[in-house]
């Protein structure tokens, strides 16, 4: 009854720049902590970005300064501003969020995921 749904992903050169979306949808009662992660090819899926319902944010040290996350709230969205991509940026980038239904514990979901491929 709940899903994620991303997009935005595409093919850049390095150096540019690219903005990811993700939408919730469902019967949806609360929304905690979102998040982007990604996993490269041939590698195991990594953390990219956190944010909390109140807006504090979190990391993976190699793209401090060039990703913003952020979320709406009202809306259930959550992007993800990509600027000064590298090759190394290449990977599916999965939407994963804390959701709980009405009377019922959060569950964890992720959406389908959305190639980022940046070419040298």
């Amino acid at each position: 009854q709940v899903q994620l749904v991303e997009s935005g992903g595409g093919l850049v050169q390095s150096g540019g720049s690219l903005r990811l979306s993700c939408a919730a949808s469902g019967s949806i009662f609360r929304i905690y902590t979102m998040g982007w992660y990604r996993q490269p090819p041939g590698k195991q899926r990594e953390f990219v970005a956190t944010i909390t319902s109140d807006g504090t944010t979190k990391y993976r040290n190699s793209v401090t300064g060039r990703f913003t996350i952020s979320r709406d709230n009202v809306k259930n969205t959550m992007g993800l501003q990509m600027n000064s991509l590298k090759p190394e940026d290449t990977a599916v980038y999965y939407c994963n969020a804390d959701i709980s239904q009405r009377l019922s514990p959060s569950v964890n979901y992720w959406g389908q995921g959305t190639q980022v491929t940046v070419s040298s």
